[in-house]
């Protein structure tokens, strides 16, 4: 009789503990929030930097809506609060589901969790360093004569996110192929024979991601292509007994 109340108990810690992590990580949100959102002109005006440092002297980024002066750096001030409160909002979320999982799975998500995030940003740091320079300096020199480069802070802002997003989730690669590997869906060596494969699609995703426009789509095909094969060599080494597996199967294909 006593099974129902203490599986409703056992449903209403687990809810209330969501709870209390979730408005741990909005908390933290928040207070990174606070001190961006006062210097958002600032950080607004230092990712446009890539932009106006390949304009003609005297241009600018304009307006075209009225509250777009106020909402743009704003908009940027909240997901970049998002964005550093990112390993917080992880680890909250790892320690949420961490009292149900395996000893040896707790030792895997804690390297998991550390490594794409820094992928992640590392993504996101390779696309204002590397890519916006050489993206933005191609699209201001083909403009035909006559035209005056004059691109509104709302799209910009639009732009330039979707450039993060593409470049952090397509450094998160080497992590799924580990993952894909642990699991047991399938080894390196059966990786490394997708090569071709994998480069083309490298291509066609970037062309799906990017602007259209050879450079950006090289840009991050090219990365996509190293880290896959960076994931290869993480999980040849770190994948407990794979060198084993694929030992087993290279002698089964053998004796076919």
């Amino acid at each position: 009789m006593s099974a129902a109340p203490d599986k409703e108990q056992t449903l209403f810690s687990h809810l209330l503990e969501l709870r209390d992590r979730l408005l741990r990580a909005v908390i933290m949100v928040v207070l990174v929030f606070i001190p961006l959102a006062i210097f958002s002109s600032e950080l607004f005006t230092w990712l446009s930097g890539p932009l106006l440092a390949h304009m003609p002297a005297g241009s600018s980024l304009i307006a075209t809506e009225v509250a777009a002066p106020f909402l743009a750096p704003f908009k940027l001030s909240i997901l970049l609060a998002v964005v550093i409160s990112l390993p917080w909002i992880l680890y909250q979320i790892w320690a949420f589901v961490a009292p149900g999982l395996y000893m040896n799975e707790r030792r895997l998500v804690v390297p998991l969790l550390a490594t794409s995030t820094s992928l992640f940003y590392l993504g996101m740091a390779f696309a204002y360093y590397v890519v916006f320079p050489v993206v933005f300096g191609f699209f201001v020199s083909v403009a035909p004569e006559g035209v005056a480069v004059m691109t509104d802070i709302s799209r910009y802002l639009d732009f330039v996110l979707g450039m993060f997003m593409a470049f952090g989730i397509a450094f998160e690669v080497p992590v799924a192929l580990f993952l894909l590997v642990w699991a047991g869906f399938t080894t390196p060596a059966d990786l490394a024979s997708y090569r071709p494969y994998v480069l083309v699609g490298a291509f066609a995703i970037a062309m799906l991601l990017t602007p259209p426009d050879m450079i950006s789509q090289t840009l991050l095909a090219v990365p996509i292509f190293i880290l896959y094969e960076a994931g290869i060599w993480g999980a040849r080494l770190f994948v407990p007994g794979i060198r084993e597996v694929e030992a087993q199967k290279a002698e089964q294909k053998r004796d076919e």
